[in-house]
């Protein structure tokens, strides 16, 4: 009898090995790992926002209008609990990657701004947080890159044969994944141009 149960339990680990289980108990591992990472990223991002903006206020008091966007993005962006449940959930998920790219975009706008102001730039203070920033932006590259990966691996094993069977079986469904190339990297802000050094922005006599 217990040699008959020891084979019963070898031959359902083979079963379930073969169907794409043991793919399924991996990639979503991975999954996790990789969101976690994920979340990690964005919230040293949130951190770094009020300094910068704090730092960009003392410097570039005719910048409000950036200024105020760039924190209404922040506020926009924190205020998306993102729980364990939120991967899968499309309609969630969607929103979350939007507040981020609009924080993105709201940041990237600001980069631009001060260039127009030499002095700022020079600020020993605003550099480090910059640096800082740049290093964060490509960290969220990575750690997206590799939650993108991830969920693709998984999702093509929820959809393909015969492992789609285990997926019915288990409950396994597919995850919402970020849009590839949807949030540009601030890293290297465009160049902007004003002819000298010494002009001073438009609007500051």
């Amino acid at each position: 009898m217990r040699k008959f149960l020891t084979l019963l339990l070898m031959l359902v680990t083979l079963g379930l090995s073969g169907c794409g289980y043991n793919t399924f108990q991996r990639t979503d591992e991975q999954i996790k790992s990789s969101w976690s990472e994920v979340l990690n990223q964005y919230q040293r991002r949130a951190d770094l926002v009020p300094n910068l903006v704090n730092t960009v206020k003392a410097a570039a008091a005719y910048e409000q209008e950036t200024l105020v966007a760039v924190t209404n993005a922040r506020a926009g962006a924190t205020s998306i609990k993102a729980t364990p449940e939120l991967i899968n959930d499309p309609q969630a998920f969607a929103r979350f990657e939007a507040a981020q790219a609009q924080l993105s975009s709201a940041l990237s706008r600001l980069l631009v701004v001060v260039e127009k102001y030499p002095d700022l730039k020079a600020n020993s203070g605003y550099r480090d947080l910059q640096a800082q920033l740049e290093g964060t932006e490509n960290r969220i590259t990575v750690a997206r890159n590799r939650y993108i990966k991830a969920v693709q691996e998984y999702n093509v094993s929820v959809r393909t044969f015969p492992s789609n069977l285990t997926a019915m079986v288990f409950g396994y469904s597919v995850k919402p994944n970020f849009s590839v190339g949807d949030e540009k990297t601030i890293a290297t802000p465009p160049k902007v141009e004003f002819g000298g050094t010494d002009k001073k922005p438009e609007g500051v006599r």
